[in-house]
């Protein structure tokens, strides 16, 4: 996708390469500046996110662009801050928007960022460029106690009023559609949700427009929120879906996409400790779904083992592949199922040395471990893949296959395409 104009692009190179005044309301005014690399050097950062050693060399006195990005920001330092931003090999400046985000996301990467530097106040502002766009980085986890950061697609709504939206509003076309299959909440569950909202129902403080204080609890907040956005509802015993003011009844007899709205209103207030209790309890219950940045979303699919790959082509599909189905959009899950069928058979070919028969038979054997039991199911099971691919219309382009007739059916393909390669790629020598 192209979504993040040239205009925002080069609003966020502007921001790393020129900084930004702070105004100060009782000190002098001050410029910020915060690069882009955080602690590493340049050199370290970009083979972080590009295989430096295989890309083509600008200066023909080096055969790769590793050595020309020393002998330039190194050994000379001749070439202009934003160089990176606007060198076409890295895709910043006129690239897919997926490439740009990447690298944000890096920027921000406990691993890479300088904790003392400006990155707080760097994330906040380049948010603000990415809304108007319909994106936005958010914490998507942490290491160490310190927050990770993705990507998301925002709504449009979100992106020109800055509101919140709640889970149900966010996704409401899906729902509609019944193309958005939700994870059942078991009433066991829900009576452990509402056990710890009550742990976390502390008093806040808040203050009228007349400027009359008062404190208020945390489930009437999440209550009130809820209310901003539609009327509660609930259902009752005989089965009827009525108005309800009864925050408990809405957790214990509603849909589970207004389960998630609480679980989003309700004040969080940066509570790393309420965050963590609510994801642990939903894991432990089987549901997939985790809080993260505020919103309730699937826990992203990523390929632990990717960095094992050593063919280029190979992990560039894959990278691909789980990008896109983590994108959510109906597209977006077809393409991600055509590509991770396409990393699949670059998957058979990986020894370069041997046939492909012989390159596949050679990855059967390590991931059964010379069992003759496991040899068999996982060659059974490239020859089914293999044969789905042929059958169904994986790739859009092809005909006279059987069409896809449900949108749940990609999840399907994609998920057991993806648990094959991600267990092939543990044995991959």
């Amino acid at each position: 996708m192209y979504n993040i104009t040239e205009i925002s692009r080069r609003d966020i190179i502007d921001l790393f390469t020129k900084g930004y005044v702070e105004h100060c309301v009782f000190l002098d005014s001050q410029k910020v500046s915060y690069p882009y690399y955080g602690r590493l050097s340049e050199i370290d950062f970009l083979k972080k996110l590009y295989p430096l050693d295989k890309m083509p060399s600008d200066d023909n006195r080096y055969e790769n662009a590793e050595g020309d990005i020393w002998q330039h920001t190194v050994n000379n330092d001749d070439w202009e801050s934003d160089w990176v931003f606007t060198d076409d090999r890295f895709e910043l400046l006129k690239g897919v928007d997926s490439i740009l985000l990447d690298f944000l996301c890096a920027v921000f990467h406990p691993e890479n960022r300088y904790e003392q530097g400006y990155w707080k106040e760097y994330l906040s502002k380049i948010n603000g460029i990415l809304k108007a766009d319909g994106y936005e980085l958010y914490e998507s986890d942490k290491i160490s106690q310190r927050s990770v950061y993705s990507w998301r697609k925002i709504t449009q709504e979100e992106s020109v009023s800055g509101r919140f939206i709640p889970f149900s509003v966010r996704n409401k076309k899906v729902i509609e559609s019944k193309s958005l299959i939700l994870p059942t909440i078991s009433k066991k569950l829900r009576s452990e949700i509402i056990k710890l909202f009550n742990r976390y129902d502390e008093d806040l403080y808040e203050t009228t427009e007349t400027g009359l204080n008062y404190y208020i609890k945390a489930k009437e907040v999440a209550f009130r929120n809820i209310g901003q956005h539609y009327i509660p509802h609930a259902f009752d015993n005989s089965g009827k879906y009525s108005k309800t003011e009864d925050f408990d009844h809405f957790i214990m007899s509603n849909y589970p996409f207004c389960v998630f709205d609480a679980i989003e209103l309700f004040p969080q207030f940066d509570n790393d400790n309420f965050i963590d209790e609510i994801n642990l309890l939903l894991k432990n219950n089987g549901i997939v779904y985790k809080l993260a940045g505020g919103k309730m979303e699937v826990a992203k699919m990523s390929l632990k083992n990717k960095e094992v790959i050593t063919e280029p082509g190979l992990k560039e599909l894959v990278e691909q592949a789980t990008t896109l189905y983590n994108n959510k959009t109906t597209s977006d899950k077809q393409l991600a199922v055509e590509k991770i069928w396409d990393a699949l058979e670059r998957l058979k070919t990986y020894y370069s040395g041997l046939d492909k028969k012989k390159s596949s038979e050679k990855i059967i054997n390590d991931m059964s471990n010379q069992n003759d039991t496991y040899k068999e199911l996982f060659n059974d099971e490239f020859l089914k893949l293999t044969k789905i691919g042929n059958d169904f219309r994986i790739r859009h382009h092809e005909t006279n296959k059987t069409d896809i007739i449900d949108n749940n059916y990609y999840d399907y393909f994609f998920l057991r395409c993806y648990a094959l390669i991600d267990t092939a790629l543990k044995y991959l020598k």
